[in-house]
């Protein structure tokens, strides 16, 4: 792999995201209004994060590695760059096997969350197990 390049992806490439997801079988999608950041390696996306404001914040709503790049660091050097510009908090919700992951990376547990993810986390949790993390 050639030395990974960071970015924040312009609007008008969305969809580069989303074919990256699709490439994967990944059920992931960005949407319109996220803040989308990449990996790339060799003019080609490797990972990609998304970002959506929400009330006092962001959500990262989705975090992505390409299955055969993992565990080389590239999401948490994703995660470094664009939480560099965010100094305000950051929430997540993640299955509680990552949460030692995203523990590495200075999220920590959190029982506080805006209403608007409140409201989805109680909605989510119907389903699936769940963490909700916090950083800043």
């Amino acid at each position: 792999m050639t030395s990974p390049r960071f970015r924040r992806l312009p609007l008008q490439l969305r969809p580069l995201v989303d074919k990256f997801y699709r490439d994967h079988r990944s059920p992931m999608r960005s949407q319109a209004g996220d803040e989308l950041w990449v990996t790339e390696s060799a003019s080609e996306i490797v990972a990609a994060l998304s970002l959506r404001p929400v009330a006092g914040g962001q959500w990262l709503t989705g975090l992505f590695v390409a299955p055969p790049l993992r565990r080389q660091g590239l999401a948490a050097a994703l995660l470094s760059h664009s939480l560099a510009l965010h100094p305000e908090p950051v929430w997540l919700f993640c299955h509680p096997e990552l949460h030692t992951f995203y523990q590495r990376q200075g999220f920590e547990s959190c029982q506080s969350l805006p209403t608007e993810l409140a409201v989805r986390l109680t909605r989510y949790q119907r389903n699936k197990s769940l963490v909700s993390l916090r950083i800043h």
